[in-house]
């Protein structure tokens, strides 16, 4: 089906939304009102930009408060119908949205408003356009989809239809079935647009608070299935209000917006890209920095070893179990100091995932081999961070460890250590957009978000897992647009013994992160422990934490430049992250990084 996106969607001028729409694929746009009203294009002048860049103008939207009225204000209303349908025509679009009523002089009076919306019709079809009516969901009369069918249905106007809006209907909690008693050809516009489940005022709920199907809490596909089902044939067309939106980049907007309807017509059994690939283990995470010498003497302190070069790079593989750091002193690469910059994600299928996420439109990164490396196939997520795919120790596939000559040093050893998760800071802007990403392109379940408390302000959390909890992202956004203290990256070391891991990271040297000693009081108070075990926590700066499935023990390095490593032990079959916590390690951070200025 052909793909449309309302203008409203995209920040910038009405040309930058236009061609942002069509470089992300889009087939069509609505145009609204006062994006062509702001435009210093003509109407003739916007279908032409518009036919140049592959665009059709599927809807003119919205025109409101036109029936029902009095007839005084009928009369106004009509005139102002009969300009907005000779505009329509010359944008060469042949649908106005018409909304339902918010007027003060609108009556409660079915039989008046099919009346006057048939005389509405009638101008329509004199200029050659036909007219949707919408239920807005805060209508003064009329809310609900099924109230503006039977409308439409008393009106018996051919060129009268209605336009289903997934936001108007989820967010009243109506029930989308009755959707499949509307006949296909009645239903002239399909709106999409998710949103998180909110407790507010509706109208500020959809002003300000839409997002992408697939970004939010509503069953937009089931949505769209019963709609389906009516033999409904136009566009799938996104109308999002995003405050957000509005303040970023058009383009990787429209290309999210582009990703999130992908996922949908998957989701609906309209499409069949290629299946996700889940991977089963992070195989590494590389490090990029300016200066090895501080970030080395962190992983030489915490047990790993530089147990490989690469062949052709300023690589190091420096490992300790089953745990994987690469450190990438290459020239380019210096700008941010030291940073997460990519990671290597273990894969059944490596060129199925890399197939996945090119037709959800990730980025494939080009690479440039030398004879005999390993055909890594990598993307970049919506952050610019590098996921490759790889295979370690799989028969048949080849092993991207072959482009690396060992050092002489054996990886470190003891404590069964692992990468139990990764934590990756967010642009402000692009939040919701990785987690679309994580899920849709790399088969990641998203678990619930979670505000936390910073020094100065709320930091948004979700974390994106495998099925089993073998591959762990966090994602995270800072409190607020360029806030350098938001933006740490960190490793989390899964051992089975976190206490002998701290001390020997603080016996070679390392620097574990304090903890005020408030913190382990309040600890004292809430849970009961054996003789010693607090006062081993406070000695390390172990934080404690338990769920219904088991426990969890956790400590951190010192920051070098923007990431800091985490030691931790799950037990029992813990599943959260410490969150409970992450006030107190974000203002031990704080504390730390002022001392360290002053």
């Amino acid at each position: 089906m052909r793909t449309s996106i309302a203008t409203v969607s995209l920040s910038g001028s009405l040309t930058e939304k236009l061609t942002a729409a069509s470089r992300a694929g889009f087939d069509g746009v609505e145009i609204f009102e006062t994006d062509l009203l702001a435009a210093p294009l003509t109407p003739e002048e916007v279908r032409a930009r518009c036919a140049d860049l592959g665009l059709t103008v599927d809807l003119y939207q919205p025109l409101r408060d036109l029936e029902a009225l009095p007839p005084d204000e009928f009369a106004r209303a009509l005139r102002r119908a009969r300009h907005k349908f000779e505009l329509a025509r010359r944008l060469g679009t042949d649908t106005v949205l018409v909304c339902s009523s918010v007027s003060p002089h609108a009556v409660d009076d079915d039989a008046l408003a099919a009346g006057q919306l048939s005389r509405i019709a009638d101008a329509a079809r004199e200029h050659g356009v036909r007219v949707a009516y919408e239920a807005l969901a805060w209508g003064r009369h009329v809310s609900t989809y099924d109230h503006a069918w039977r409308i439409v249905e008393a009106a018996g106007h051919p060129a009268l239809g209605t336009c289903l809006d997934s936001f108007h209907i989820l967010s009243r909690g109506s029930d989308p079935r009755g959707i499949e008693d509307i006949p296909g050809d009645k239903i002239f516009f399909l709106q999409l647009a998710d949103a998180p489940l909110l407790a507010m005022d509706v109208l500020q709920w959809s002003r300000h608070h839409r997002c992408f199907p697939g970004q939010g809490g509503f069953d937009v596909a089931g949505l769209l299935r019963h709609v389906l089902r009516t033999g409904y044939a136009g566009p799938l067309s996104l109308e999002v209000f995003n405050d957000v939106f509005r303040q970023s980049e058009a383009g990787p907007t429209a290309v999210d917006a582009q990703r999130s309807l992908r996922l949908l017509k998957e989701a609906a059994g309209l499409d069949t890209p290629p299946a996700p690939v889940v991977p089963t283990a992070v195989a590494f995470a590389e490090l990029v920095t300016p200066d090895a010498a501080p970030v080395t003497a962190v992983l030489d302190a915490l047990g790993f070893t530089r147990a490989a070069r690469h062949r052709g790079k300023p690589v190091d593989l420096w490992q300790r179990g089953e745990a994987r750091v690469l450190v990438n002193t290459g020239p380019g690469e210096r700008r941010d100091g030291t940073h997460l910059a990519a990671v290597g994600l273990e894969s059944p299928d490596p060129h199925g995932a890399a197939r996945r996420a090119e037709a959800l439109l990730a980025p494939v990164l080009p690479r440039r081999r030398a004879p005999g490396d390993a055909p890594l196939e990598a993307v970049a997520a919506p952050d610019g961070t590098e996921l490759f795919f790889c295979a370690t120790r799989r028969p048949g596939l080849p092993d991207w460890r072959a482009d690396f000559e060992g050092t002489g040093h054996a990886p470190g050893t003891g404590g069964h250590w692992r990468v139990d998760h990764l934590s990756l800071t967010q642009p402000w802007h692009q939040f919701d957009e990785a987690v679309l990403f994580h899920r849709g392109v790399l088969g990641l379940r998203p678990q619930e978000s979670v505000d936390v408390a910073d020094p100065y302000g709320l930091l948004r959390s979700r974390a994106v897992t495998g099925e089993d909890g073998a591959v762990r992202i966090v994602l995270t956004v800072g409190p607020a647009p360029g806030d350098a203290t938001a933006h740490a990256q960190h490793i989390a070391l899964g051992t089975d013994d976190v206490v002998a891991a701290a001390r020997r990271y603080r016996e070679a040297g390392g620097r574990l992160l304090p903890i005020p000693a408030n913190y382990h009081d309040d600890l004292a108070a809430r849970h009961t422990f054996a003789d010693g075990e607090l006062e081993t926590y406070r000695e390390l700066g172990i934080l404690y934490d338990r769920d219904e499935y088991g426990t969890f023990r956790h400590c951190y390095t010192h920051t070098v430049g923007r990431v800091f490593f985490e030691l931790l032990q799950r037990d029992g079959g813990y599943r959260g992250y410490g969150a409970v916590n992450a006030p107190v390690r974000l203002a031990a951070q704080h504390a730390v990084r002022k001392n360290a200025v002053a």
